[in-house]
């Protein structure tokens, strides 16, 4: 049965309750006693409310039957032309944009590729065109909240040296989050380096030649901005893997003799007597001012 035919038969079963509503009305009507006027008015006024329904049921089934006139289909050769500026109009809305869609598009047929792992999209444009997209199909376990490149390339790059807690602090530093938008944890780059195949950290890689900026102060008996104004200084070569990253310091470059120097300079007492300079308090004799 199409959409049609089920139209006219919701509106007959309309038409033939509101009927039967008509002729229960008329006979309460007529059974009630003519001298209750209050009560034959209101029995009347129910009847005619009863007739209109009626009518109004007669009137939805001629309109649905009258066969509705052929409209032309829709051309949309111009749209095609500027859709990409009817697509980027300012105050376009996305609700817009789907609108937009659905009036263009017929349906999208979705099929794979196994030998190149593509899924291949045929989009059924209105008018009778088609036309095809192919998208690189996700591996098992792939999806939107993967870590991101970037993250992915930073532990690769600081696992070697550093353990997954200084790891984490890094990638919290530089802004990067992980695929749900998180902070970093060293739990969370152990997952990571466990599903990526990412080999762990190990003390022992360093063989004391790498020492980190505390590790450095602690040796040389300073704190550690002074640590990092040598570095800033470029007294003390320093590398880091990448910006924000922790420093790292060879064992051998803290006892050169430019290190040296500069901390002896920095720990060398001020002079007191310096050519030239005035006495801040002049001598008073006991007579007075001099």
């Amino acid at each position: 049965m199409d959409t049609l035919s089920e139209q006219w038969r919701i509106i007959e079963l309309d038409l033939q309750q509101a009927q039967y509503e008509a002729t229960l009305a008329e006979r309460r009507y007529a059974a009630c006693d003519p001298d209750n006027r209050l009560i034959a008015a209101q029995l009347e006024k129910n009847w005619e409310a009863a007739l209109r329904r009626v009518q109004g049921c007669l009137a939805r089934l001629e309109t649905a039957r009258t066969p509705m006139p052929t409209r032309p289909a829709p051309d949309f050769t111009k749209l095609a032309e500027d859709l990409d500026a009817a697509w980027n109009a300012p105050g376009v809305t996305m609700r817009m944009r789907q609108q937009l869609v659905r009036a263009l598009i017929v349906d999208i047929v979705a099929d794979v590729d196994e030998t190149t792992r593509e899924v291949i999209l045929t989009i059924h444009w209105q008018g009778g065109q088609h036309s095809q997209l192919r998208i690189r199909k996700p591996k098992t376990g792939e999806h939107g909240c993967s870590t991101s490149d970037e993250a992915l390339a930073i532990i690769r790059s600081m696992v070697c040296r550093w353990s997954d807690q200084d790891i984490a602090a890094s990638l919290n530093r530089m802004g990067v989050r992980t695929g749900q938008g998180k902070t970093w944890t060293a739990h969370r780059v152990r997952s990571v380096r466990h599903v990526r195949d990412i080999h762990a950290y190990k003390s022992a890689t360093k063989d004391g030649d790498w020492v980190t900026m505390s590790e450095a102060a602690k040796l040389l008996g300073v704190t550690n901005h002074a640590i990092r104004r040598l570095i800033t200084d470029r007294v003390l070569p320093a590398e880091q893997v990448m910006p924000d990253a922790p420093w790292q310091i060879r064992t051998s470059d803290l006892h050169s003799e430019a290190v040296a120097a500069a901390l002896m300079g920095k720990h060398r007492p001020c002079r007191n007597d310096v050519e030239g300079q005035l006495p801040i308090f002049i001598e008073v004799s006991e007579g007075g001012a001099q």
